[in-house]
């Protein structure tokens, strides 16, 4: 049909009848709970739901939030299977009754005269009759088994009420160990992770999640506080290229006649610790996305080491009347990051800078041992105690802790060295020396030659 007033043509007339672009789908708006009246409409697919489909969530949503809890469905299941066992032994047992009691059926034939009048007289028919009754033990029997029916009956509704309390309590007692887990959750702090569910009991699947739980919380609060180790130490190692750099630039400054020579070198080395705050900074930030920071592992000659660090500590040095020297010969071959292993040496050197006494040396060495690699930073004073020699490793541990916080020292350079070395493979050891100062020294093994 085409409406009027609108012209049309006919497929022989070659035109191609306009074609409507398709309206789209009209949207279904979001379920709103605060709209009036608080109702939810629900609908599957677009399509809004059946007046029984209706009637079935609205029942639903009328019906406390205690019923669809995991103790309630636990209960019902309990209590229907107990029930339907006990429907079904009940049934049983009667219909074995039933067939036992109902004896076959009892006859009896008896002969009846039937009189007859007839013109004349009357006539007698003799008819035989054959007639059914029950014997008392039958009806006793029916009695019986009426009474257990009616018996059998009321025990079961009371047997589903009692299955109900059995279940409830029975579900309670099974599910204990999860509030238990629930709770011990609930008062986990994001800042404190020592706690445990430390369920006992037998090994069963409640007691497996409970010691998962304590396994997953025990590998968050490694990586949280190797994530705040991680932070310290970088606060702290961010100290030292700060001061290089700071102590660098003053000397190239306070001097009106420094050549350019002496100028690119002060650049250089401002532009190392440039590079080790900036390797720092990746390793913050690999940190926060992998939980580690990066290494780059490869073939490194140690007495590049020794010489890069003791030109970036000669400036400071000079502010003390110290003198660093640098003794290695080239060929100390080590796999390990290069970064890394300045950053041990150049821990080792602040602290040396600091407490040698004014004119003496600090020597920077390294050599070889069998298949081992070492490094040593050696001062000439004024050492350390040996009683505190054990400790001067530990995170945090200063020796005169007042001067040291005064100084806006953390406790954290040795740590971070002895963690150096321990990534390498290798370890650090500290020793007197005849001078009365200290040794610190880095064992790592040699790389394999071709």
């Amino acid at each position: 049909m085409v409406d009027a007033g609108v012209p049309s043509r006919g497929v022989g007339e070659g035109a191609t009848p306009p074609i409507a672009p398709p309206r789209p789908p009209a949207e279904v708006p979001a379920p709103n709970p605060a709209a009036p009246g608080g109702r939810v409409h629900h609908h599957t697919d677009g399509e809004p739901l059946g007046r029984s489909s209706r009637r079935m969530v609205q029942l639903a949503d009328a019906l406390p939030d205690w019923v669809g809890s995991v103790r309630f469905r636990l209960t019902a299941l309990y209590s229907l299977v107990l029930f339907g066992l006990a429907a079904f032994m009940v049934a049983g047992l009667y219909a074995v009754l039933a067939s036992r009691l109902d004896d076959e059926r009892v006859y009896v034939n008896r002969e009846v005269t039937t009189v007859q009048e007839v013109p004349g007289g009357f006539r007698l028919t003799p008819t035989e009759i054959r007639a059914e009754y029950r014997s008392v033990e039958a009806l006793a029997n029916a009695r019986a088994l009426s009474l257990l029916r009616t018996y059998s009956a009321s025990a079961l509704v009371l047997l589903f009420l009692a299955s109900l309390a059995v279940g409830w309590m029975v579900a309670g007692r099974v599910l204990a160990p999860i509030g238990r887990i629930t709770a011990v959750a609930r008062d986990i702090q994001a800042t404190d992770l020592s706690r445990r569910i430390a369920l006992g009991g037998p090994p069963d699947e409640l007691k497996e999640l409970a010691d998962t739980f304590d396994a997953m919380l025990s590998r968050l609060d490694d990586a949280f506080d190797s994530q705040q180790r991680f932070i310290q130490e970088a606060s702290h190692e961010l100290r030292n290229p700060l001061a290089v750099i700071r102590t660098n630039l003053d000397v190239a400054l306070g001097d009106p006649d420094a050549s350019a020579d002496e100028l690119r070198r002060t650049g250089e080395l401002v532009g190392r610790s440039a590079e080790r705050m900036s390797r720092l900074v990746d390793d913050l930030l690999v940190y926060g996305r992998r939980g580690a920071p990066a290494h780059e592992v490869g073939p490194l000659d140690l007495a590049e080491v020794v010489a890069e660090s003791a030109d970036e500590f000669r400036a400071p040095a000079q502010v003390r009347d110290l003198d660093v020297v640098a003794e290695a010969t080239p060929g100390l071959v080590v796999l390990g990051d290069r970064i890394s292993l300045r950053r041990a040496v150049a821990n080792l050197l602040t602290n040396a800078v600091r407490l040698a006494p004014t004119g003496t040396r600090v020597v920077v060495s390294a050599g070889r041992t069998d298949d081992r690699v070492w490094l040593a930073v050696t001062d000439e004073g004024p050492g350390i105690p040996e009683e505190q020699r054990r400790l001067v490793f530990q995170r945090f541990w200063r020796g005169n802790a007042s001067a040291a916080r005064d100084d806006g020292r953390s406790g954290l350079g040795l740590a971070i060295v002895e963690q150096i070395a321990a990534d390498h493979g290798g370890t650090v050891e500290l020793r007197a020396t005849p001078a009365g100062g200290s040794a610190f020294t880095l064992w790592l093994p040699a790389a394999a030659t071709a």
